[in-house]
């Protein structure tokens, strides 16, 4: 049997006790809802391998690709690249996008439906459909779904904390007063309260940031008395939008406090001082419960190939729908692609590793979490067919990217000279971006564009797409604020 895979249910508004939190979860239950299946299309003018199915597929597709996307993209979690896939797939297929009126739904505030261009509540007149949600946003199931329907394909990307926050601290380091305040990530980590406080302006990009993003609440001792990182304040859950079914099973208790290794599974043998307790943190438990009832998949940067096979294989998408080039990667990190492990570290980046766990201990909660998920799904999909279909992938991607790149990778962005493809620069580290070659051909020229386009600037195309202007305005990437 495949995996569970949930409908839509009340969002966890954030309880003011435990006994509110069981009181909803008692509530979540899963419906069986699995998509699958290789779906091969091909590029114009690009010739392409043959599929990565294990086996030949029938003549007609077993499934139908999924378009009903909602994607929480994470910050410094290799979300950018998903990002792209995603304004690629709907830009060839002509899908609606849900936008922001510039380029985030109001973070770090919770996500509202009235923050999304063009939408009217319901009732309030004729309104096309969305096909996908995909920009940056603080989640908030209830608001979300007043735009996307509950049978949407929900999933995200997280990444090892350790590295999420070496990431985090080059990027942000101007933008969180606690970073800005630290003379480097190892003093930061040393003594994180002497410069940490809850509440103050950017600090939710210092301690547990993935948490943040899922729109989860904190534990009592983590909760500011300034409320930017509180939950909603309302301990009742909120009722589920007309049209909304109810649950066709209803959760296990007993599986909710079934503890989660502390260590992620033995594809990434990871060992940290900060590894947690599960089975005494029914708090923990409770939430990344919730969020296995919403989210269809989660992607993990470190195995970021291997989710993208996952991916496809769920929404029965084809090898070239989910290729691509890494987005807002910076020079001399990059983000994730690597398996999580502290064996080629010096002493010194272990400890800096094992101290940033610890300080984000509940996004290593969750991230060891979603390890383990992933990689009991790819033992269902298959070591071996895995691994032929990244080997697939990887050569397919090196393939596009000498047929549309000067150099065949990522250059500094002294390099670019076309804004068009000049990411946005932004933190202490530079943002690469990329050059197309000469001499393409149209249909060539088109592919490579998609793939090289920074995502601020293609979600300038896909709002101009859709809500067309009236009089031509160049884009001003200068002024473009932080992704």
């Amino acid at each position: 049997m495949g995996p569970l895979s949930p409908t839509r249910t009340m969002r966890l508004w954030g309880p003011r006790s435990l006994g509110v939190a069981l009181g909803v979860f008692m509530t979540i239950g899963f419906a069986l809802q699995l998509w699958g299946g290789p779906f091969q299309r091909r590029l114009p003018g690009l010739q392409l391998r043959q599929s990565w199915a294990s086996t030949p597929g029938p003549a007609v597709p077993s499934c139908l690709p999924r378009q009903r996307l909602v994607f929480l993209k994470t910050h410094k979690s290799g979300s950018s690249s998903v990002l792209s896939l995603l304004h690629r797939y709907g830009d060839r297929h002509g899908l609606r996008f849900a936008l922001p009126a510039r380029y985030q739904f109001g973070y770090p505030k919770l996500f509202q439906a009235s923050r999304v261009k063009g939408y009217r509540p319901q009732g309030g007149g004729t309104q096309s459909p969305f096909h996908i949600l995909c920009h940056h946003m603080r989640f908030n199931l209830k608001e979300v779904l007043q735009v996307m329907p509950s049978d949407s394909f929900f999933f995200s990307i997280v990444r090892d904390p350790a590295a999420l926050a070496r990431s985090a601290f080059s990027y942000y380091k101007s933008t969180s007063s606690a970073f800005r305040k630290s003379p480097s990530l190892a003093a930061f980590l040393d003594n994180p309260r002497a410069f940490y406080q809850p509440g103050a302006r950017g600090d939710h990009y210092a301690r547990n940031l993935l948490w943040f993003d899922f729109g989860l609440p904190f534990p009592p001792e983590m909760r500011t008395k300034r409320g930017n990182p509180h939950p909603p304040r309302d301990p009742n859950p909120p009722q589920l939008p007309s049209g909304v079914g109810l649950r066709a099973h209803t959760l296990d208790p007993n599986a909710l406090f079934h503890p989660v290794p502390t260590v992620a599974d033995g594809h990434s043998q990871t060992s940290s001082s900060a590894s947690l307790d599960l089975r005494s943190s029914s708090f923990i438990q409770w939430n990344l419960a919730w969020l296995d009832s919403v989210f269809d998949l989660v992607l993990v940067a470190e195995y970021f190939d291997e989710s993208l096979v996952l991916l496809a294989d769920a929404l029965c998408w084809g090898l070239d729908d989910v290729v691509g080039f890494m987005h807002n990667a910076q020079a001399g990190g990059g983000q994730g692609g690597s398996a999580v492990g502290d064996g080629g570290l010096t002493a010194e980046d272990r400890q800096l590793s094992a101290r940033a766990r610890a300080w984000n201990n509940l996004d290593w909660a969750l991230y060891v979490h979603f390890n383990r998920s992933l990689w009991a799904r790819i033992k269902q999909y298959g070591q071996s067919r895995l691994d032929s279909a990244v080997a697939e992938l990887r050569a397919r991607r090196e393939a596009l990217a000498k047929h549309c790149l000067v150099g065949g990778e990522a250059l500094d962005p002294k390099y670019i000279t076309d804004r068009r493809f000049r990411p946005f620069q932004f933190g202490s580290g530079k943002v690469l971006g990329y050059v197309l070659q000469s001499g393409l051909s149209l249909q060539d020229q088109e592919e490579c564009e998609r793939l090289a386009t920074p995502e601020l600037q293609y979600k300038d195309k896909l709002d101009a797409k859709q809500f067309p202007p009236t009089v031509s305005v160049p884009l001003k990437t200068s002024r473009l604020p932080s992704p």
